[in-house]
């Protein structure tokens, strides 16, 4: 009866959702233990290094138990999820060869299931850095054991199971010396919750002043918000991914910046008027738009500074097109995808394509591709208020193009100091692909095109 019901029972792995990913932290379950689900249904959202993806679960059945509380960062091939099939006609999964030695006598290899529906799944299982969480059922201890014993070879199974937290409360609690076994749970299915640590640190300050002088008390408003003088973030995801590939970028490329300031009163003029066109109906039009195409044209007179270089054969790529990064600040961290084939679109198109990027960012659903294969970016520091800057080239990318804010500033116009809307750009560049010269030329002609729009005409 137990071999005919753990032969029903098939375990759903972390797949690798974008190229060579090794780990993903998952964001949210959309399914609980109980709950029926159907082939390609999404059961739940992770975050790589990369982006949010949804995952769907590649058979029918009803959820038997989630191995991870939400938050948990978990490797490539781990089980997340395990769903009884029974009845659903689904055959059984192959049993995994690194199970041999975690696997309970009585559970029988499984068949080979159907094809994976992502690009990765089924690869071998690594160890987790994570601890499984427990399910409300008591009826499939396996995964816990088997994930216990890949943590360290063959630990043995504790009676007493570990209290549920996620990282950030671990390292909370630990910092104010609470110790979790002590913590009665508020959180959903048993989890501990920062406001529990606090709760249960709150007490430890009372005693001191007794077994110390009266005098003590005085240091008390030195007591720290949120109850402790640190809090730790975890870097992970696109977070983590961005801090290591700037970091790479920053001491791998020869950096250069150069700027300049100009008048982009017509340009800003301009703007307005697009924004009462019909071709521009139901379109974002902003200085960024005029900005870009200012950019492209600016290449397309340039086109040496469209470039990568080749580490390996030690050569120069120059690229025959466009691939137009748009550095976004989303909740999650810095994203930088791109509009393809960028040099080929019209204003209109850019435009719509300026919109779907952006929007797709902020919500945090831009896909890895979307953020493959960028040639130059632009980088708008302006919609913070700030004037400009010296950024740091996204990797493989050739030239980053800063724009400051646009203020009204007191300017020589036609002889006269006469208010005009003025801006900064900050053009940073890889000095091995491109010269002073090149570099100069782009940033000179990006500012020629928004002093003077209508070289969008005559230049493109």
């Amino acid at each position: 009866m137990t071999t005919m019901t753990e032969a029903s029972v098939r375990e759903f792995k972390m797949p690798d959702v974008g190229e060579g990913l090794t780990e993903a932290e998952i964001l949210k379950w959309y399914v609980q233990p109980g709950d029926t689900v159907t082939d390609g249904q999404v059961v739940c959202e992770v975050e790589t290094a990369k982006a949010a993806v949804e995952l769907p679960i590649p058979y029918d059945g009803v959820v038997r138990e989630l191995h991870f509380p939400e938050g948990t960062t978990v490797d490539v091939g781990t089980v997340i999820i395990a769903v009884d099939v029974a009845g659903s006609g689904a055959a059984p999964e192959a049993a995994q060869p690194e199970a041999e030695p975690v696997q309970p006598a009585e559970e029988e290899p499984k068949p080979e299931g159907r094809q994976p529906v992502l690009v990765g799944y089924g690869v071998a299982t690594s160890s987790t850095k994570r601890r499984p969480r427990k399910g409300p059922e008591v009826t499939v201890p396996v995964p816990a054991q088997a994930i216990q014993s890949e943590l360290n070879g063959h630990a043995p199974v504790t009676d007493k199971p570990r209290p549920l937290a996620k990282p950030p409360v671990r390292k909370l609690a630990k910092d104010l010396g609470v110790d979790l076994d002590t913590i009665t749970p508020s959180g959903p299915d048993g989890v501990i919750t920062r406001e529990d640590v606090h709760a249960a640190a709150a007490p430890k300050p009372a005693p001191e002043p007794v077994t110390a002088s009266p005098a003590p008390v005085t240091p008390a408003p030195a007591a720290t918000y949120d109850g402790a003088r640190e809090t730790r973030v975890p870097v992970k995801g696109v977070r983590k991914a961005t801090a290591s590939a700037m970091v790479g970028s920053a001491f791998t490329a020869p950096h250069v910046t150069e700027f300049v300031t100009v008048d982009v009163t017509r340009t800003m003029k301009l703007v307005e008027e697009l924004k009462q066109d019909k071709e521009f109906q139901g379109l974002r039009v902003n200085p960024l738009l005029l900005i870009a195409k200012a950019l492209l044209v600016a290449i397309k007179r340039n086109p040496e500074i469209n470039a990568s270089w080749d580490e390996a054969n030690q050569e120069i790529v120059h690229k025959h097109y466009v691939n137009l990064g748009i550095a976004a600040a989303t909740p999650r961290g810095l994203l930088v995808p791109n509009i393809k084939d960028a040099h080929d679109k019209t204003l209109p198109q850019l435009a719509e394509s300026l919109g779907e990027l952006v929007g797709t960012a902020r919500e945090g659903k831009t896909s890895p591709a979307a953020m493959q294969g960028g040639t130059v970016t632009i980088t708008n520091v302006g919609v913070f208020g700030v004037d400009t800057g010296t950024p740091i080239l996204n990797p493989g990318e050739s030239a980053i193009l800063a724009v400051g804010a646009i203020k009204l500033q007191p300017w020589v116009h036609k002889g006269k100091v006469k208010p005009r809307q003025v801006t900064t750009l900050a053009l940073s560049f890889d000095h091995r692909l491109v010269d002073g010269e090149l570099g100069s030329k782009v940033l000179a002609d990006v500012a020629a095109i928004l002093e003077q729009p209508k070289r969008l005409i005559s230049w493109a």
